[in-house]
């Protein structure tokens, strides 16, 4: 199949959508309802910019428990009024997924992998385009193998690559495969790293993210119930993405870095590393450990909001 490069927009265009979060799609003008179904959500059941019209950071990461303890997190740190405790899920009317509303941040879960992220984007983008929200920036914390890095460094994703370590993204439409960029904000992610600067206990580096679609194999790991190639050509193929300059290997980076960008969405991936995977391919590190590696990109992305809303200085 020959790839289809779709190209960004006019400048126009670009201009229009700084205000609006925009979708790419003129069917959707003309449905009487929009169900987002994965969500539990409608714009015509729900008053959504009514909802979720305040809304100016967005963050995403795979677990559910892990976006509701976030939730809680930022809620405390926002020094919002009620007990953190409380917060409800807005999608529990599904298994799908989980939301929470904590003043202007929205925090959701999206599961593992490209598919699994790649349906709750769709739904999310609508949902702010329903909602008229403006200047909307879009996070997804998560976690990652680290490629030269020691446990615990927080990524801040330049591009999202592939496997060749091309920075894009493809998709099969209608049996033809549509490319997109993956590059991602330098002005958010410059911003990140200079907050990074500002807190103590949180080393953080600029890279490059390589995408996989799976966890074993796709990562080059010796440890799956598969694995067709020698430790050997493992090591080779670690060593060739640090020199193409990737930092770190995870799961779903591509397909949010290329869905934001076409829909105008400023967007960021901030992941920790778990392990260096130069040094092995099992995560050996004590569970305390582990929950303090995790939380991080979280403090990292809550000191980014509260300067961006002006809470400190």
């Amino acid at each position: 199949m020959t790839p289809i490069l779709l190209n960004c927009m006019g400048s126009e265009h670009n201009e229009f959508i700084k205000q609006h979060v925009q979708v790419n799609n003129p069917y959707l003008e003309g449905m009487e309802e929009d169900i987002l179904y994965h969500f539990s959500l409608s714009n015509r059941t729900h008053n959504l910019p009514e909802m979720f019209g305040d809304i100016k950071f967005v963050c995403v990461g795979g677990s559910a428990n892990r976006m509701k303890a976030f939730a809680q997190f930022i809620h405390q740190e926002l020094q919002l009024p009620g007990n953190p405790k409380e917060i409800t899920d807005i999608c529990e009317g599904t298994d799908r997924y989980c939301m929470y509303k904590v003043g202007p941040v929205l925090s959701i879960s999206h599961g593992m992998g490209v598919p699994s992220i790649s349906i709750m984007l769709h739904e999310l983008i609508k949902l702010l385009h329903h909602a008229q929200s403006r200047d909307v920036v879009v996070f997804r914390l998560g976690t990652s193998g680290g490629v030269g890095l020691a446990p615990g460094t927080v990524v801040i994703t330049d591009k999202a690559v592939d496997y060749s370590f091309r920075a894009q993204f493809e998709q099969v439409v209608l049996g033809k495969v549509i490319t997109r960029s993956t590059e991602l904000d330098e002005g958010v992610a410059s911003e990140l790293l200079q907050c990074s600067s500002e807190l103590q206990n949180i080393p953080s580096v600029i890279g490059n993210t390589m995408c996989t679609s799976d966890f074993y194999e796709g990562q080059g790991r010796l440890d799956g119930a598969l694995c067709s190639f020698s430790r050997a050509e493992k090591l080779e193929y670690l060593r060739k993405a640090y020199e193409a300059g990737v930092r770190n290997i995870e799961m779903e980076s591509t397909v949010f870095a290329a869905m934001c960008r076409v829909c105008g969405l400023k967007a960021a991936v901030i992941c920790v590393t778990l392990l260096n995977r130069f040094d092995g391919d099992q995560i050996t590190s004590t569970h305390d450990v582990l929950t303090e590696y995790q939380q991080r990109p979280q403090v990292l992305v809550s000191h980014f909001i509260k300067k961006r809303l002006g809470l400190i200085v």
